[in-house]
């Protein structure tokens, strides 16, 4: 497939997906707690492109992936433009101008051709860099808003991040793309999504809703990191733990999404 093609085909796959909740995913940005939760999924963004990516490359989960991948990358997006739009300050406004530069240099690569082991060492590099400049601008709004809801919309909207960075990280080992640290990488990643597990569990500020969320995804913590640990003897065992991984890495991304959300309707 060429690079028209494959783009043509990416992007008209992306109006068939509706990837979160509208109210969490849609429109302006109209207060900061909305500005956080926005630039936190932009780091979840960053990996879910390069996971879909390789998923894509490895024909695991092929339709769904190829709705991801599309999807996200009009997801990322329109939440720059918002992002762009509502930055509070110049530091901020700073920050998402070597976003935007990153992300052009990032698409090219994912959208270029079709998915390749050549491109996808490129990407498990690039997506680097745009997963710091989000993080960096997310870490600025918390600091501009100052509260502890910010700082729970933050925690909680990392925890998206780190389910697709776990599942980035094991397509890529699986695929024969990833870095030698990879494995370090993504040991490292799961230990951060404890420790924020912990913090989002402990929390005074958890309503029942939020908790009985909590509790839905412990749930789903398991059955993604029994797929994180599984390691195939066969073509067939391997495409089958891939696809495990690609489903679960899904599941948990969905109910951190809903718990932000309702992080950021607190005061």
């Amino acid at each position: 497939m060429n690079r028209r093609h494959f783009l043509q085909a990416s992007l008209a796959a992306s109006t068939s997906l509706l990837v979160f909740p509208a109210a969490y995913a849609d429109g302006p940005i109209t207060h900061i707690n909305d500005a956080i939760n926005k630039s936190g999924r932009q780091r979840m963004l960053s990996q879910r492109m390069a996971k879909s990516y390789l998923q894509i490359g490895q024909s695991i989960d092929l339709p769904r992936s190829k709705k991801i991948f599309s999807a996200s990358i009009a997801l990322f997006e329109r939440q720059l433009y918002e992002l762009e739009a509502f930055a509070p300050t110049p530091e901020n406004k700073a920050t998402l101008a070597d976003l935007r530069k990153t992300w052009a240099g990032y698409k090219t690569v994912l959208v270029g051709n079709a998915p390749n082991r050549q491109d996808a060492k490129t990407i498990m590099v690039v997506n680097e860099q745009v997963l710091a400049l989000a993080h960096a601008s997310t870490v600025q709004l918390e600091k501009t808003s100052g509260s502890a809801a910010a700082r729970l919309v933050n925690i909680s909207g990392r925890q998206r991040m780190l389910s697709q960075r776990m599942a980035k990280f094991y397509q890529a080992i699986n695929w024969g793309v990833a870095s030698s640290d990879g494995l370090i990488n993504l040991a490292k990643a799961r230990d951060e999504f404890l420790l924020g597990m912990t913090e989002l569990s402990t929390s005074p500020k958890n309503t029942p809703a939020i908790n009985a969320e909590m509790t839905l995804a412990q749930q789903q913590w398991f059955f993604f990191d029994q797929a994180l640990k599984s390691s195939a003897d066969s073509m067939e065992t391997k495409v089958r733990f891939a696809t495990n991984v690609a489903t679960t890495s899904e599941r948990i991304l969905e109910t951190m999404d809903r718990i932000t959300g309702m992080y950021e309707q607190l005061s």
